[in-house]
């Protein structure tokens, strides 16, 4: 009898040891939340963004922005790398910062 009920004891231990360890770690939904809010963050369009805005993204300077601008149009962000406008390293850097909309076209009356 004394055996069940330490038996009984270890296994509540466990299931409470269990259920702290869960509560404590990250729940996957506000992983998933965290990611959507992200996601949300407004993008720098490469074809649209003025010089100053330009040089706000990280490693972006005076010379860069000048560059970025005389490429214009881009259908791809990574055209920033295959243009030689940025290195790979400064291209991870921008990857989720920017983007290449494309042009809209305007009503003609």
């Amino acid at each position: 009898m004394k055996r069940i009920h330490g038996l009984i004891l270890v296994a509540a231990a466990l299931a409470f040891a269990t259920t702290a360890a869960l509560a404590s770690s990250t729940h996957p939904s506000k992983a998933v939340h965290h990611a959507k809010s992200a996601a949300k963050t407004p993008k720098t369009d490469l074809n649209a963004a003025s010089k100053e805005e330009l040089m706000k993204l990280p490693g972006i300077d005076d010379a860069v922005a000048d560059k970025i601008l005389a490429a214009r149009p881009f259908k791809t962000r990574s055209e920033l790398m295959t243009k030689n406008i940025v290195t790979s390293e400064q291209f991870a850097k921008l990857r989720t910062l920017v983007a290449a909309m494309p042009a809209t076209k305007t009503a003609s009356k």
